[in-house]
């Protein structure tokens, strides 16, 4: 049987899913507090820089995979207006579920839809923007899902991937004390679960580099894609365009 990575563990690439699931399960409703808190509200910026990137006006259409609690979808239906689309997806209900209705208590009704980024339910060249954000590294074979990501797209259309990254040396030291020392017990504090943030720590890790992620990406099928290191490399938005 093949293996994959549940942060550092080795896993049965069959186990995967059903352990991240469970992560997200665990700390669906303390998800967006828990992120204003381990980023010190930063990660409302970087979500600000995606939109920006994406450059999406009236009448597009664009997918949010692993939309989670919604930020990037209402952002996203702002911009596209009542002639575009947005479809907030995401693998994790418990997930979608808080997203959905926090679309709905903002008064925004999107498409709310349960899917695997590996088996995307959609027509070729749908899409004229599909973005994830912080759900990349969770996903069993990033290979499979970026072609599907590509798949779904236009041509010309636009992939933005904003996911955690390598920092810079001078904050690597830091920042693994910050990652395996605070989150952890920031989680067990707040969410009353310290072992799914430790995931998240080691999850960035295993996860690939910016020049790995650029060249995945092209191997995905994306004729250009360029990065944008944010916060020293803390995180960073690839961008990738389907030519």
């Amino acid at each position: 049987m093949s293996t994959t990575h549940f942060g550092f563990e080795k896993v049965d690439e069959s186990e995967k899913a059903q352990r991240v699931r469970g992560v997200f399960d665990s700390v669906a409703t303390r998800y967006d507090l828990m992120n204003d808190l381990m980023s010190m509200g930063l990660h409302r910026a970087w979500k600000a820089y995606t939109v920006m990137v994406a450059n999406v006006g009236e009448g597009s259409r664009v997918l949010d995979i692993a939309g989670g609690t919604g930020d990037l979808a209402l952002a996203f239906a702002k911009k596209v207006g009542a002639s575009g689309q947005v479809v907030h997806t995401d693998i994790n209900e418990a997930m979608l579920r808080t997203g959905r209705d926090r679309l709905l208590d903002a008064g925004v009704a999107l498409p709310t839809l349960v899917c695997d980024a590996e088996k995307l339910p959609f027509p070729d060249n749908h899409f004229d923007v599909v973005t994830v954000a912080f759900g990349l590294r969770n996903m069993t074979h990033k290979d499979v899902a970026l072609k599907e990501m590509n798949r779904v797209l236009k041509p010309r259309g636009k992939l933005l991937v904003l996911e955690f990254s390598k920092v810079a040396k001078p904050l690597a030291k830091a920042y693994d004390w910050y990652s395996f020392n605070v989150l952890p017990r920031l989680g067990k504090l707040v969410a009353g679960d310290d072992a799914s943030y430790r995931y998240l720590a080691e999850s960035i890790r295993m996860h690939p580099a910016q020049d790995e992620l650029k060249t995945l990406m092209k191997e995905g099928g994306f004729g250009h894609v360029d990065y944008h290191n944010m916060t020293g490399g803390v995180v960073a938005l690839h961008v990738g365009i389907k030519c």
